[in-house]
């Protein structure tokens, strides 16, 4: 069990790592500009096949995740609760699982690097908390 300051850091890291990594997705400018770089790291990686071009629906869709993740992140570190901690590793689970569908569908290696921080992220968000001092001697 870890005490419930290291799980307060290991929740707000995680939603650190959200802002930085997702925010130039939410707008199509900033997710324009990322993009080639994402294709040329998932080339580097051994990709078989170039990360495709974004059309319309990707950019859309890119936005869309890019938006909500920001937004979530925000909402995690301005409330500061453990429970959204344990809310995010579920998301994370779920992210996961899309993440191994389109791997197993032929997506480039790149996914693989996102997919190991989802699920330690997810792994260090489910831990056990002990109980503060207090409710333990009431």
């Amino acid at each position: 069990m870890i005490p419930p300051h290291t799980y307060r850091r290991i929740y707000r890291a995680s939603a650190w790592y959200d802002l930085i990594v997702t925010w130039a997705f939410a707008t199509p400018l900033t997710l324009a500009l990322i993009w080639p770089w994402l294709q040329a790291l998932n080339t580097a990686l051994g990709a078989t096949a170039p990360a495709p071009e974004l059309g319309a629906y990707g950019m859309l869709f890119g936005n869309f995740f890019g938006t909500v993740v920001v937004i979530w992140s925000l909402v995690r570190l301005r409330l500061d609760r453990a429970d959204l901690g344990r809310y995010d590793a579920f998301g994370r689970l779920a992210f996961s699982a899309w993440m191994i569908h389109a791997l197993a569908a032929g997506a480039g290696p790149v996914i693989w690097l996102f997919l190991v921080v989802e699920i330690a992220w997810a792994v260090a968000q489910f831990l056990p908390v002990r109980a503060p001092v207090a409710a333990r001697s009431a």
